[in-house]
């Protein structure tokens, strides 16, 4: 959510910065961090999720894998190329940005394509899962599902306010980390309490 705050324009001239490479190390933390977060969250409902949450956690952290490998090249190997090939480097950023690159990117295009396709269409999936497992906080779910329609909205926006639109996805991952904390820290669940008050209320045998 960090990265986005204060970010520039996409343009060859802000590439060859330390600004540049320090904020896509940063996204490529923040990434891993998620992909860590989403396991956590996966493993804690695996049954209750069922196969609809596994379609979910595979789209959702393949898009983040995605994010952590496009990240690496756009703050590293791209940089080196601002100078010597500045059509290739503003295709790829074109391309980041939700167009059309104006030269042949080769497998950045598609790398990016299945990005935008798998965090998609993840985070809508896997904030549904929740919503239907009833064990993290729903209202996190919702806003997970709500953020990956909200970037459906991208092609459509400027690229000023569409980053806007990384902040509904971070709260709700906040959210359902906070929530997984608690109910990993000890808290009952629903159904353990329930299971709990069946059992004290039933009859104790006497022989």
């Amino acid at each position: 959510m960090t990265v986005q705050i204060g970010h520039p324009h996409l343009d060859v001239t802000s590439v060859d910065t330390t600004e540049w490479v320090v904020r896509n190390t940063a996204k490529m933390a923040f990434a891993a961090l998620a992909l860590t977060g989403i396991t956590g969250i996966y493993l804690r409902q695996v049954k209750e999720m069922g196969v609809l949450g596994l379609i979910a956690y595979v789209l959702l952290s393949t898009g983040y894998l995605l994010i952590i490998s496009t990240a690496f090249l756009a703050g590293w190997p791209l940089p080196s190329l601002a100078e010597t090939d500045p059509d290739y480097v503003n295709g790829v950023l074109a391309a980041a940005a939700g167009g059309t690159a104006s030269t042949d990117i080769g497998l950045m295009q598609h790398a990016l394509a299945s990005e935008g396709l798998t965090y998609l269409a993840g985070g809508l999936l896997f904030g549904v899962a929740l919503f239907r497992a009833r064990v993290l906080c729903r209202w996190g779910a919702a806003l997970l599902a709500a953020g990956a329609l909200f970037t459906v909205s991208l092609s459509v926006l400027p690229e000023d306010f569409y980053r806007l639109l990384a902040y509904p996805n971070a709260l709700a991952l906040i959210a359902l980390g906070y929530s997984l904390w608690r109910t990993s820290g000890g808290s009952p669940s629903g159904a353990e309490m329930a299971d709990a008050a069946a059992t004290t209320s039933r009859p104790v045998a006497t022989s």
